[in-house]
């Protein structure tokens, strides 16, 4: 086991904050395994990628001896989780939230080790907690401090509505962390103002408070907003091998290095040297092989990562394209922008959905991902053209 040092540097590795690091750097000398939470509400049948933040940073815990301890929210999740949210949020039902948590219970061991893996649902105490219980535990906290919270605030002072209900959400979270002792709390950083609440109720019911770790939300495919299944610029960590290999090809070049921060389990010292590479002239492409390559064999194992690779290989640099591709020969003055030559291709419906997607960055002209939406092809030449996986289409601009 490494000293104590190099494992707090490790856990700090692209962590936004730790509350309090001298606290963290103490409790790592205690000779017992620590209670390291993260709490997840199944909202969706489905993680991707920005979910596993967390849950890679639950797995250095384990690797480090620690007891971990995966909280499903089946009880929270039909409060409907208020963080970053300018509107109430709709609760799920009893079923759907069942369905989901048992997904979820899946998938999370495809990063976690299941025999050092503790999985918790908060319905167990907090049911147990009964209406009186709740009554005492609203009397912990004041509205004035639930109006610091900024999305809250933010709906207070523009007079949108903010439910009861809702101010239960921190609370409810907090008492997750005294039912289970916890030392150490994972979030992202928008639920850090839940996960201080749960410090704060530790303290009051006699507890050492619990250490935060709040780790930063992974913008998705797009590099601006964050992973979101509804935005439709995540990864799923179920997808298709070569579906997600295909994906995560599509990023920026600096979005990779985000990725290689967050989501890759190589040692620092390792990512610096890629960036010394390339900086030295190596080809961003080959760096970003070994980072898809490395998120594909976690989720799919070494063959179907090879697989994928392979068949990426064969489709975009060795010319391999679907034998029932569509052909159109359109007529043109001189140039046509991007999105309109898309729709007339039948590719998209319309120029706003194609302007949406180059900026998800799931267009490719001539195999080279498109993200600029003023570009405009010239007439004279021959283009293929991708939307997404499995649209394609061959197109021969002619002069007017």
């Amino acid at each position: 086991m490494p000293p104590p040092a190099e494992i707090l540097a490790e856990l700090r590795r692209g962590a936004d904050e730790i509350l309090r690091e001298s606290e963290l750097a103490e409790r790592l000398k205690i000779p017992r395994p620590l209670r390291v939470k993260a709490g997840f509400d199944p909202t969706a049948p489905d993680l991707h990628l920005g979910h596993t933040v967390l849950i890679n940073k639950l797995h250095r815990f384990q690797e480090f001896g620690h007891e971990v301890i995966f909280v499903i929210g089946d009880f929270t999740a039909m409060i409907g989780d208020p963080s970053g949210k300018n509107v109430t949020r709709k609760p799920l039902s009893a079923e759907e939230i069942a369905a989901n948590a048992a997904t979820y219970k899946e998938q999370i061991f495809k990063i976690l080790d299941p025999g050092k893996t503790r999985v918790e649902f908060n319905s167990r105490w907090l049911n147990a907690l009964g209406s009186a219980g709740m009554v005492k535990l609203a009397a912990h906290h004041t509205v004035a401090r639930m109006l610091e919270r900024d999305d809250f605030k933010k709906r207070f002072e523009s007079g949108q509505p903010i439910a009861i209900h809702e101010f239960l959400y921190p609370l409810v979270q907090a008492y997750d962390s005294v039912a289970l002792q916890a030392d150490v709390e994972l979030g992202g950083t928008d639920q850090k103002f839940n996960l201080l609440v749960g410090r704060q109720l530790q303290e009051q019911y006699g507890q050492p408070p619990q250490i935060v770790l709040t780790m930063p939300i992974l913008e998705g495919l797009d590099g601006v907003q964050k992973m979101s299944k509804s935005l439709g610029n995540y990864v799923g960590i179920s997808e298709p091998p070569g579906e997600m290999f295909g994906k995560l090809m599509s990023i920026s070049d600096g979005l990779m290095w985000r990725y290689y921060e967050l989501l890759s389990f190589r040692p620092v010292k390792e990512i610096e040297r890629f960036k010394r590479e390339v900086a030295d002239g190596a080809n961003p492409r080959d760096i970003k092989f070994r980072l898809a390559e490395e998120i594909v064999t976690r989720f799919h194992g070494v063959p179907a990562a090879q697989a994928a690779h392979a068949e990426f290989v064969a489709r975009f640099q060795q010319g391999a394209l679907p034998d029932d591709m569509p052909e159109y020969e359109i007529s043109v003055d001189g140039s046509i922008g991007i999105a309109a030559l898309l729709t007339r291709c039948a590719l998209t419906s319309s120029n706003s959905e194609a302007n949406r997607l180059l900026g998800q960055g799931g267009v490719r002209v001539d195999g080279e991902k498109v993200t600029d939406r003023g570009l405009k092809l010239t007439s004279g030449k021959s283009y293929v053209l991708q939307v997404g996986k499995r649209k394609f289409a061959r197109v021969r601009l002619k002069a007017r």
